[in-house]
């Protein structure tokens, strides 16, 4: 066995060897190990820290979008994470996020819809995900299918001369619609997903149709977790569970991530998006994600670009 992959499965963060081994080591989740694991999963002092700020009646006490400790990014972390499906504590959260989501104005500007369609499918991924799905499910599912913009993508920018789709915004709606497609069956939602998925791999993940440059310079650096923001790692990683990881327009993208693999096998978190402090501020983070380092792993970092270097058949986990 690979010494990184022995690392990780070493790892005191359930989370981490649960994914080690359902990802690189093709473990069946139904195995008693793998329930077992996403108990720990549950009760690890990560998890216990995200949920800390719950209030008597299950909910958290800031708004459902606060950066990043409101109801909304605490459920996609748990989702990224695999905690335990179907739990119902975890529905006062659901509740506070849908009570705010399900409000929210639809605002039409020269011919099309600018919400942020990045909401939305982030709700509608972890609901799935977390095994919580109801029927504001269908909803937020009907939402994006409609707000889709005629490249395939989603934009929130209201600006009247915007007419492309944004990274950013369309990553996560993939994401969901991807998501609901295999779950719900739904036709609808896997052609959508189809379109979605071309505005990435036309532009090889991270290029300029124009001219092959780079679109932005923090596309081809690694963050965990990337809450809204957009990497060619989480790009990759949506791509994978689309089904479209064998594209061949999936290549340049990963040998970007290749090449910033680190001596011991390992990846680097490059820069981060979120602030560890127990302070009232926003981006405003309880846990600790690793950091940042150049030449140090991160084990959030490295378990991702594993699964997808192993999805896209670059390595062989033994």
């Amino acid at each position: 066995m690979q010494p990184v992959i022995e690392n990780l499965l070493a790892s005191p963060e359930a989370a981490i060897r649960y994914q080690t081994r359902l990802y690189l080591l093709g473990a069946d989740p139904a195995a008693d190990e793998m329930h077992q694991l996403q108990e720990d999963i549950r009760t690890s002092p990560r998890v216990q820290q995200l949920l800390s700020e719950r209030q008597p009646d299950g909910t958290i006490p800031h708004h459902a979008y606060a950066k990043w400790d409101g109801a909304h990014w605490i459920l996609s972390i748990l989702a990224d994470l695999h905690y335990p499906s179907d739990d119902p504590g975890l529905k006062p959260l659901v509740e506070q996020e849908l009570k705010w989501l399900l409000n929210q104005p639809v605002r039409t500007i020269a011919g099309k819809v600018r919400n942020c369609a990045s909401i939305a499918g982030n709700a509608l991924w972890s609901l799935l995900v977390l095994g919580l799905a109801n029927e504001s499910c269908h909803k937020l599912a009907e939402h994006l299918l409609d707000w889709q913009w005629p490249d395939g993508g989603w934009n929130c920018d209201k600006r009247p001369d915007v007419n492309r789709s944004s990274f950013m915004e369309s990553l996560i709606p993939l994401r969901a619609l991807a998501r609901y497609a295999q779950e719900i069956g739904d036709n609808r939602a896997a052609q959508a997903t189809e379109r979605a998925a071309d505005i990435f791999l036309k532009r090889q993940l991270f290029k300029r149709v124009q001219d092959g440059e780079i679109m932005n310079p923090s596309f081809v650096l690694l963050h965990y977790p990337c809450y809204w923001h957009y990497d060619i790692l989480f790009a990759l990683k949506v791509i994978s569970e689309a089904g479209f990881i064998n594209d061949p327009r999936c290549a340049a993208a990963l040998d970007v991530l290749e090449s910033k693999r680190l001596a011991d096998g390992g990846f680097p978190a490059e820069q981060k998006y979120y602030r560890l402090t127990d302070k009232r501020i926003t981006q405003r983070t309880l846990v600790d994600w690793g950091g940042t380092s150049k030449r140090k792993s991160n084990l959030f970092v490295t378990l991702d670009a594993l699964q997808v270097l192993t999805s896209a058949g670059r390595i062989i986990p033994d």
